[in-house]
Formats: structure tokens, C-alpha cells, sequence
């Protein structure tokens, strides 16, 4: 049996929020595009090594990211994840909250998981 599921749009205008964060001496910027609600509705990130390799695998997750929060997966269970994934970079960052991690995935996850925490909101679909 196959299932369809309708994927929420965010309005062509929307608040975002935007973090600087460095992992292992990597700097970046996380932007997170909120539906009307408050809720996470998609991530960019932008990379300082600018044309590299994590670059684009960076971009390639934060589409799949997005896509899967506009279909309705719980940020709570897209964090889980990704949360505690090991790769290069990873070390020390510049986030006092968040000292330590395993990669910057990693990070992103935990970032979220501190800044967009669980709410009886965050599981209900806009509509």
C-alpha cells in the first residue's frame, strides 16, 4: 500500500534565524526558515571552504533536511538522526551550550534540538 503525503509550503516570505558556528576551526552559518507557527521549516548553511567537497554534501542535507520537516517528520525525530554522527570535522566549537561534538552534522542537530525545543506546536502540520 502506498501512502501520499502532502508537503507544507512556507509562505515565499518567512522569518528565518540565523546562527554563526565554527566546528574544528570550520565556520559556517546556519539559517532556519520558520512556518508561521514558529516551527523549523527548512535549513541552509553556508561553509567558509567555499566550492569544497563538505560544501556541497552540506547543501545536499540541508535539502533532504528540509523536504523531510515540510513533510511532517517531527524535528524531534530528524534531530535524533543525526545527532551523535562521527566524521571530520570534529571537535571543539564555538558554541559554549554545545562545547564538544562529532561532527558538524552533529552539531546542526544539537543546535536545533537546544534552539527549537519540543512543543505540542512542533507536532501539529500547518494548514
Amino acid at each position: 500500500m502506498r501512502h501520499t503525503h502532502q508537503r507544507d509550503v512556507l509562505p515565499a516570505t518567512r522569518e528565518s534565524h540565523t546562527h554563526k558556528f565554527a566546528v574544528a576551526g570550520f565556520e559556517g552559518y546556519l539559517t532556519v526558515g520558520l512556518f508561521e507557527d514558529g516551527r523549523p521549516g527548512e535549513i541552509f548553511m553556508k561553509m567558509s571552504k567555499e566550492g569544497s567537497t563538505l560544501s556541497g554534501l552540506v547543501q545536499g542535507f540541508c535539502r533532504c533536511f528540509s523536504i523531510c520537516l515540510q513533510y511532517g517528520l517531527p524535528l524531534e525525530e530528524a534531530v535524533a538522526r543525526f545527532k551523535g554522527m562521527r566524521f571530520e570535522p570534529s571537535g571543539s566549537t564555538s558554541n559554549p551550550e554545545i562545547p564538544e561534538v562529532t561532527s558538524i552534522l552533529d552539531y546542526i542537530a544539537k543546535y536545533l534540538e537546544l534552539t527549537f525545543p519540543s512543543t505540542p506546536a512542533s507536532h501539529a502540520r500547518a494548514g
